[in-house]
């Protein structure tokens, strides 16, 4: 799986949150206007830009730029470690979106994690485990992630909904400190607002044979990336940096696109973090 931001995306996403215009950028970068306009389109460049000067003028980690930028991809990992994981996707118009299945291999019951475009994968993956689906659990309620809750409701009606969004019915609705057992599997919730007002991250524990934590993080960090700061970009690297990297180096990332990643690879590359 390739990463969900190019450098091009990084450097714009960063750009803009900290108010530098092209003009200033540009010149930092030691490039033209025209050439960094490109850089941020494509990811690509044929003139190297000054990174260090650049990470400066954007509020960026200079050497895990330079990293990012000389290819940088996170570890590979092997989910089988965590043995009744399922990471899936589904695409639309050149969107593509993760969400995840996870379940208790005794008693079969299973949570979804976001229901990305489509939900034909994930029914049939239902049924081949003869899994019982009891939980919908949504990171935050942008339409790539929820798209297909009304055809995961019609096919299990009385599964229940987990989110934070205020438009739900307060039974739906995550509390701060809630812990929910799928069978030996332990689930809490952390609130992690920025990207999207709603937004959350649920953390699964418990796993057979001490597999690490896994966090389904939704839009709030990818592989070497931050998602865009749509509510405040301040507020949400503050809450990846109090809620995600305060768990355990080898906490497995589970992130609404792009490949999965883990808290010290993040700590470690994460140009955003300094």
């Amino acid at each position: 799986m390739t990463l969900e931001d190019h450098l091009g995306d990084v450097l714009r996403k960063a750009r803009k949150a900290s108010g530098r215009s092209l003009t200033d950028a540009a010149r930092a970068a030691e490039l033209s206007e025209p050439e960094l306009t490109a850089l941020e389109e494509t990811g690509k460049f044929t003139k190297r830009p000054n990174f260090f000067a650049l990470a400066a003028a954007l509020g960026l980690h200079a050497k895990k730029l330079e990293q990012f930028a000389d290819g940088w991809m996170p570890s590979p990992v092997e989910i089988g470690t965590w043995r009744e994981l399922r990471l899936l996707s589904t695409n639309r118009e050149g969107n593509a979106v993760n969400n995840y299945l996870v379940w208790d291999e005794v008693t079969r019951e299973a949570a979804l994690f976001d229901t990305g475009w489509d939900a034909t994968e994930a029914l049939k993956l239902i049924q081949e485990n003869e899994l019982a689906l009891k939980h919908v659990f949504l990171t935050h309620s942008h339409e790539d992630h929820i798209a297909a809750l009304g055809q995961i409701r019609e096919a299990f009606p009385k599964l229940h909904l987990h989110t934070n969004s205020k438009a739900s019915p307060p039974q739906h609705r995550n509390r701060a400190n809630d812990c929910l057992h799928l069978g030996s599997l332990r689930i809490t919730n952390r609130d992690v607002p920025g990207h999207a007002d709603d937004g959350v991250i649920y953390l699964v524990g418990n796993w057979p044979e001490d597999a690490p934590h896994v966090a389904i993080i939704g839009d709030t960090i990818f592989a070497g990336s931050l998602a865009t700061g749509f509510i405040s970009t301040d507020t949400l690297k503050k809450n990846v940096q109090e809620k995600i990297f305060s768990l355990p180096a080898e906490t497995l990332l589970c992130p609404g696109h792009g490949p999965l990643t883990t808290v010290a690879e993040e700590k470690a590359h994460n140009p955003f973090f300094l």
